[in-house]
């Protein structure tokens, strides 16, 4: 066989089986398939959750600990704080929370009775200091929260 002719095979096969693949995966996701799921970008809005899956509910500032109240409190005071680190950057690394640039979340310890650290409890908020109209509680070191409603 000649080279041109080598091309060729190579080049229908190649063909053949992007279109294979194309049918197959078609077929699994059921894109142009009648009765298939919608997968279009208006779809996903449409289907998109609320809030992110780290976000479980809401909770209002009667139903938080004593001390989160106390700590929500100086947020919207604007300090003091007891701990060093209080008022830092959140991060959102694991993108729990609602995407925000770099520096919309700050963190802030919520004391924890006969605790001998800083604890697992946490007020995150957005927004400039002082606000507290975009403030979520953790009572488990950042693994979930529940945004803070009036």
């Amino acid at each position: 066989m000649t080279r041109a002719g080598t091309r060729e095979r190579a080049a229908k096969w190649l063909r053949h089986g992007a279109m294979a693949a194309f049918v197959a995966v078609a077929g699994w996701t059921g894109i142009g398939v009648p009765g298939g799921p919608d997968l279009s970008p208006a779809a996903w809005a449409r289907e998109a959750p609320m809030a992110p899956a780290g976000v479980t509910g809401t909770i209002s500032p009667a139903q938080l600990p004593p001390e989160a109240r106390v700590t929500l409190k100086s947020i919207a005071a604007g300090g003091p704080y007891p701990y060093a680190k209080d008022g830092v950057v959140f991060g959102n690394f694991e993108r729990l929370l609602p995407p925000h640039r770099r520096g919309y979340y700050h963190e802030y310890t919520v004391p924890t009775p006969r605790a001998k650290n800083r604890g697992a409890r946490r007020i995150v908020c957005g927004g400039p200091s002082g606000r507290i109209d975009d403030c979520f509680y953790s009572d488990d070191h950042y693994n979930s929260f529940k945004r803070i409603v009036e």
